[in-house]
Parts: C-alpha cells; structure tokens; sequence
C-alpha cells in the first residue's frame, strides 16, 4: 500500500451515529422530556450549518485570525533521542488560543448558537477550566451572556482559570455537591439548561452527552486530525509520511476522537488512548473506564450510553485523576464503539506516569503541557522504545501546562 492510501474500506466510520444518535450500542438520548426539543433544535440547525458554505466560511476565518490556526506540528528531536526508539511528533494544540483545544468547539458551538438559533445565553461546565476559558473566550468575542458551572475541588485547584473566567466577563457558578469535581457542574449546567432552554444554549465540551453531542464534538475537533494529516505527509515540515501510531489522553475523548477520525480510515495507523489511572487501578481511585473491569461497565451518564465507572450497587463511583479534565466517570460513546471494533486502543497512565511525562516534555523539548496531555506522553515514555527508529509517534499535545502549575508545585515539593 502507497503512503496516505486508505485501506479497503471494512467499516463504514462516517455512517455513525446513525439517526437516532447511536454508535452502535452506545450513545443515544436519555434526557426528561422537556429536553427533546431543544435537542431537536440543536441537531436541525447543526445539520443546516454543516452544509452551509457561510456559516462553513465564517468558522474557518475565525479559526485562522482568532484561533491561530493551524497549529504547528513539532519534531520531539530530544526526547526521541533521549527514548531512543520511535521518532515523536506533537500537534501543538496547546499554541491555539487559550491554550488548548477547547476552543475548536467552544467557538463552533457559539458560533452555530449565534447565527442558526437566535438563542441569548450560554451554560457550560468545566473541570480543568479550559472548556470554561474557551467558552468565556468565545460568548465574550461574539457577545452572549455565559454561565460556567464547576466543582468547588476543582476551581481550588485550577484558580487561574477561574479568574481568566470572571476577566472574560463570565460568572462562574461553584458546585458544592458529590465529588465537587466535573460530573456534578454538568448535573448543574443541564439543571440550569432546563430551567432556561428557551433563551440558552448547553455548550457542552466534550464528545459525550445525549445526540447530537459527541457526533457535533467531534466535527469541531475533527479540524485537528484534518491539519495533522495534511502536515504529516508534508516532507518538508513533516516526516512526509502517516505515522505507526497516534496517542492521545481520554477524559470525556474530544481531542482523542478530534485527531482520531480524519486517519479512522487509514487502518495501518495505530490509535491508542490513555485514560487516567490515578493511584492505580487495583486502589480502586482512578478514572480509567475501560482498564477496571470491576468499575467500568456499560451504563447512563448524563444523557449518553457508555462506560461508566460504577460501584456494587450502580451508583456512579468517584473518581480520581491528578488532572482535572480527566477527573470524569464515563467516557464518549464513539470510543466505546472503536475500542469493540478494535480500531483503536486504550491503556492508562497513574498520576506518577504522567508527572514522569510533564517533567519529560519540560527538560527536553522546553514545553510544558497540560496534566492532561502529560498522560499521552507518560505512555510513549513507555511505548517508544519499545518500536524502531524508523518508525513515528504523532501525540496530540491537547492543551498547555499553564493552569496546573499550582498542582505540580505542589506534586513536586
């Protein structure tokens, strides 16, 4: 097979969600009543924009002189060298505006609210705070009132963010209840998105949640794997050819399936995600949905059919990651799907793995990046030795380090 060719197609990946939302067997609606239309409302007018040449041009003009994109892909030089085997290659997503790839999504669900819905208000969640930042950052450039719901445990340590928030002219609402971390803000922002659904929006931030969610996620975030595909076969700025593998962290799976879908096609490209495994999945404290057969089982969360970590009694289980955007029980539901068609992969790293690729990704290349992205790195710390010179690790370098800085202070005392 030629480089960039696609492989006899075995599964149709752009056939799904099919019409009622499903990716196989997960996905799906599972909201009150009063919620349906809403939901109908959203995938009319998403399913109008994606084939509407203005709104289409108007996205990717912001997206070029508002987001800075496209990011850059940049050779790993010396952490190649340093692993001594496979040669890495990172998409910068953490050089986009607001320093993650949150805002792919963020500015094409306001975006999509302003000129196809004539809503007035958005609400959204956040755990890390970077949804929540790029959420801020694009009602305040298109002028809508916005509401961030977020657990108290997690605006303690992510305050930075917090306070970008508030600078951005967004209220930002603390969750006291649960585990006051992400699960319980978006139990919040659908509570508020009830009470409010004829003038607001739910700018929700991650591939999950009931349809047309994770298949309208994902097309946002799709842009990464189309820039990362183009600049990959590029043999000036890029090695010119597809690479052996991609790796990227899971939480709720938008920047995994964002670079995912555009290479789903390309079979002989490895796709591996890496959950969070916190303390350790035998500790029992961790948020690695697929890697705990005890925990994770098929379930509902928040709207959607998925793996979700649960206790003896069906109850959701509390989580625990060092990074805050992991922090989550359940999982997308088009992962769920990939992974029983065994197109891609997961594995996980424990907090310490993903401290050993923060400090990696610092002293070596002289890029800090998020806690998040630091759990894709700990496992090519892993993964590349073990493979040939000849052969190329693309990891998706999701967001920046800036915003958990407290936390590492505090890991590295």
């Amino acid at each position: 097979m030629t480089q960039g060719a696609k492989d006899p197609q075995r599964v149709n990946y752009r056939a799904v969600p099919d019409e009622s939302g499903h990716f196989g067997p997960y996905g799906g609606k599972f909201v009150p009543e009063t919620l349906m239309p809403a939901l109908e409302e959203l995938e009319e007018a998403y399913l109008q924009a994606r084939s509407d040449p203005d709104f289409l041009a108007e996205l990717a003009y912001l997206q070029r002189t508002y987001v800075g994109r496209p990011t850059p892909i940049t050779y790993a030089r010396r952490l190649s060298e340093h692993l001594g085997g496979a040669q890495i290659y990172l998409k910068r997503e953490d050089l986009a505006h607001t320093g993650a790839h949150k805002i792919n999504n963020a500015l094409g669900q306001a975006l999509l609210m302003k000129r196809k819905m004539g809503k007035t208000r958005i609400v959204a969640e956040t755990g890390a705070g970077q949804h929540g930042v790029a959420t801020a950052t694009a009602a305040a450039l298109l002028g809508i009132e916005c509401v961030v719901y977020m657990g108290t445990v997690d605006m303690a340590r992510q305050e930075p963010n917090v306070f970008r928030m508030r600078l951005l002219g967004t209220e930002v609402r603390g969750v006291d209840s649960g585990s006051r971390t992400l699960k319980d803000a978006i139990n919040e922002a659908i509570r508020d998105w009830v009470t409010n659904v004829r003038t607001t929006h739910y700018l929700l931030g991650s591939a999950l949640g009931p349809h047309p969610y994770p298949a309208m996620v994902r097309d946002f975030q799709s842009v990464i794997g189309q820039e990362a595909l183009q600049q990959m076969l590029d043999s000036q700025d890029g090695p010119g050819r597809l690479p052996d593998v991609i790796v990227a962290c899971v939480g709720g799976g938008s920047n995994a399936i964002g670079i995912f879908h555009p290479f789903l096609e390309y079979e002989q490209v490895r796709l591996i995600g890496v959950e969070a495994g916190g303390l350790g999945i035998e500790s029992g404290q961790h948020a690695a949905r697929f890697a705990d057969p005890k925990l994770g089982r098929l379930g509902v969360l928040q709207g959607t059919k998925s793996y979700v970590l649960q206790d003896e009694d069906g109850q959701i289980a509390l989580t625990h990651s060092i990074s805050a955007g992991l922090d989550y029980a359940s999982v997308g539901p088009e992962h769920a799907w990939l992974r029983d068609l065994g197109r891609s992969e997961y594995t996980y790293c424990t907090d310490e793995q993903a401290m050993a690729g923060f400090k990696a990704l610092c002293e070596l290349e002289g890029i800090i990046p998020a806690l998040e992205s630091a759990h894709a790195i700990g496992h090519v710390l892993k993964l590349a030795p073990q493979m040939d010179k000849d052969q190329i690790i693309l990891v998706n370098l999701s967001g920046r380090g800036d915003k958990d800085l407290g936390t590492v202070m505090k890991e590295l005392k």
